[in-house]
């Protein structure tokens, strides 16, 4: 069954020396002697448990020399603030200017809502945030405004003041 199959004997040594670059390289095939038997051969098969590769010899590792004389180059990545976590409330504002625009305050929200755009733009993160706040302190403010006077006006349509 081991007619034509090249084995090559097994030197005795240790774990492989050197970087990962040398030991992950397969070693170069040698030839066969002759002298081997197919019997002789099984004996000097690895085993599942072998935790070294003694195929390899024990040379010195050239990218130990090459790590040494390489220098390390610097790469600068520039890192820009992640933007879009900034809410806007642009769809709110464009309601509030419509629909609920108490006071000029949909305006207002509405306006502070394209400053964050611009500043998003502009990578300007504190700004964004800031002018955001503001864009959001206005929406609420025209929405409950809004929503109180329309609720006044129903209960006076309602009610109306001749009842009382």
């Amino acid at each position: 069954p081991f007619e034509g199959v090249a084995w090559t004997p097994r030197p005795p040594q240790g774990h492989p020396q050197g970087c990962f670059t040398c030991i992950a390289k397969p070693p170069a095939l040698r030839e066969a002697s002759p002298v081997l038997s197919p019997s002789s051969a099984i004996y000097l098969m690895e085993s599942k448990s072998c935790k070294g590769d003694s195929l390899r010899p024990a040379v010195p590792c050239k990218h130990s020399v090459e790590k040494k004389t390489m220098t390390n180059p610097t790469t600068v990545i520039e890192i820009y603030p992640d933007t879009t976590e900034v809410n806007d409330y642009y769809l709110w504002s464009i309601f509030n200017f419509v629909y609920l625009n108490f006071c000029c305050l949909g305006f207002i929200a509405l306006a502070y809502s394209l400053k964050v755009r611009d500043k998003k733009l502009l990578n300007d993160l504190n700004g964004a945030v800031e002018d955001a706040k503001t864009a959001r302190l206005f929406n609420i403010t025209s929405s409950a405004l809004a929503t109180f006077c329309i609720i006044l006006i129903f209960i006076f349509l309602r009610y109306p003041l001749t009842d009382y």
